[in-house]
């Protein structure tokens, strides 16, 4: 029984906007002055920029605490998103295009997509195709906040987690 009200207190604990709020970085602070001024966001006024700042805060799927690089698919551990944050997005299904070239994953793969995400395989299971360009990836909500990434046509599914 304390066992069973002390996970009820931690989900509490997790998942209450008190407990479980994170910071929001602004695009002033997440984009270089160079990136900030070739998408436009500079032209901005200051009302308009706090509009759209209050926009993606509550629109965002997550909040960068530092942008990081990485490849298309492959090996690696790049963990400059706070993988934790996955937590607060909408549980919906996310449908993108891996960028590149597709051949499967190996229990470290990394998976660069077209919108912008960068998600990193969480366990340790293989699946291999015939190499494929830019296949379509859905990543589908599961159990107690994981995520399963599957390309389109195929049914293996793989654990991961958001890093970008």
């Amino acid at each position: 029984m304390n066992k069973l009200l002390l996970l009820l207190v931690l989900i509490f604990a997790v998942t209450s906007p008190v407990f479980g709020q994170q910071a929001f970085s602004s695009l002033e602070e997440q984009m270089t002055g160079a990136e900030y001024k070739a998408t436009g966001v500079d032209k901005l006024t200051p009302q308009e920029l706090v509009a759209l700042n209050n926009w993606i805060r509550a629109h965002s799927v997550a909040t960068l605490d530092a942008p990081t690089t990485a490849g298309a698919t492959g090996s690696g551990d790049s963990r400059g998103f706070d993988s934790q944050k996955t937590s607060d997005m909408d549980k919906t299904t996310i449908t993108s295009k891996l960028v590149g070239k597709f051949s499967g994953w190996d229990g470290q793969t990394t998976f660069k997509l077209e919108n912008g995400m960068i998600w990193q395989q969480a366990d340790k299971d293989k699946f291999y195709i015939k190499e494929i360009e830019n296949p379509v990836v859905i990543i589908e909500p599961g159990a107690f906040g994981t995520w399963k990434l599957s390309i389109e046509g195929y049914s293996s599914k793989c654990k991961v987690e958001r890093i970008q």
